[in-house]
């Protein structure tokens, strides 16, 4: 079963992952590297842009910016 995230939660894992980011004192290419993802797919959920990223993707994303996933998943 297949589940759909909406906009507005798309937005705000974007939110709370750029928040982390800077955090970090990284810039996106870098945690995309780190996370394994292409750098222009990470920039698109980070925008909030990404139609349905995978909980695995947000995790190594978490992984690379040395959170937990709780902070970027708001749920």
């Amino acid at each position: 079963m297949a589940y759909r995230i909406s906009k507005q939660m798309l937005e705000k894992i974007g939110d709370n992952i750029k928040k982390a980011r800077r955090k970090n004192r990284k810039d996106q290419v870098e945690v995309a590297v780190d996370a394994g993802i292409e750098p222009s797919y990470y920039a698109k959920i980070e925008r909030g842009e990404a139609r349905n990223p995978s909980l695995a993707k947000l995790y190594s994303i978490a992984r690379a910016l040395n959170t937990h996933s709780s902070e970027i998943l708001p749920f």
